[in-house]
């Protein structure tokens, strides 16, 4: 079975909004004792992401 690949076009007060609500998310899992694997492995996925920059160009 083929992985699928998605991206997404972030500007960088878009990528630290998203940055700031994982990191609550995942403050508010550990007061409530649970677990933050999943949390944890999106925060660094999005930290690792390249930022690749593209012009549109209109016709």
């Amino acid at each position: 079975m083929k992985s699928r690949y998605y991206y997404i076009n972030l500007t960088d007060q878009e990528r630290v909004n998203i940055l700031h609500s994982l990191i609550n998310k995942r403050n508010k899992l550990i007061e409530q004792g649970r677990y933050t694997d999943l949390v944890d492995e999106v925060i660094t996925k999005i930290t690792k992401a390249k930022q690749r920059t593209f012009i549109i160009k209109t016709i």
